[in-house]
């Protein structure tokens, strides 16, 4: 039986021993398959490599990691996005969640958690470290009051968006849930279209921002 192709990652991230750190970390799970110290750079390498996952620092130089996101995202919607960095602070947060970062990892994180994250990312979910979750969801309770209005979500999809913004992928919702993937997929695709969201990741923000999870 043929053995199932690894998951490609690259890294992108501008200090030298953070980037061994964090190939060392994931190469014993995935295929490291480029690495670059800034942003165009970056995108030199995922546009040749066309990886699974891109594992991308925010704060890099010629390119930022925020843009550099906002690129793949553009022109390779089939390569995954994980921001690992130092920076908790709200805004940058949420700005890569809103470039179509699919996980947000900070770099003082366990290893097993970046691995998870990039995991999980590969898989279509979404990641939020419990480090910065406080982030985003005080963001956006501090509007829900402001923005109060009845969910079109139906109990079972706001299970769901709710697993998925724990960063559950689609089997262990499944699993979770005790209903068949294919189930699963037809909720989400029902969510999408009721909050106008693009992917998974969208559509878990724009729940928490309206209050409906």
């Amino acid at each position: 039986m043929e053995r199932a192709a690894r998951t490609r990652v690259v890294i992108v991230e501008d200090h030298a021993l953070t980037r061994a750190g964090l190939r060392t970390a994931l190469q014993a799970s995935f295929d490291v398959v480029g690495e670059a110290a800034d942003g165009r750079a970056g995108w030199e390498a995922i546009a040749l490599e066309r990886p699974d996952v891109a594992v991308i620092d925010i704060g890099l130089p010629a390119m930022d990691g925020v843009a550099l996101t906002q690129k793949v995202r553009a022109e390779l919607p089939s390569t995954h996005v994980v921001i690992v960095t130092m920076i908790d602070l709200e805004d940058e947060v949420l700005a890569a969640l809103a470039a179509g970062a699919d996980a947000y990892c900070l770099k003082t994180s366990d290893p097993e958690r970046i691995v998870d994250a990039v995991r999980i990312a590969s898989e279509g979910g979404a990641y939020f470290d419990p480090m910065i979750a406080h982030v985003v969801l005080g963001r956006f309770s501090a509007t829900r009051s402001n923005d109060a209005r009845p969910s079109p979500l139906t109990q079972r999809e706001t299970e769901i968006l709710r697993l998925i913004s724990d960063g559950r992928a689609n089997s262990e919702i499944a699993e979770s849930l005790h209903i068949g993937l294919g189930t699963v997929k037809g909720h989400i695709r029902d969510i999408l279209e009721k909050l106008s969201a693009s992917d998974r990741t969208q559509a878990a923000v724009v729940a928490l921002r309206k209050g409906y999870i």
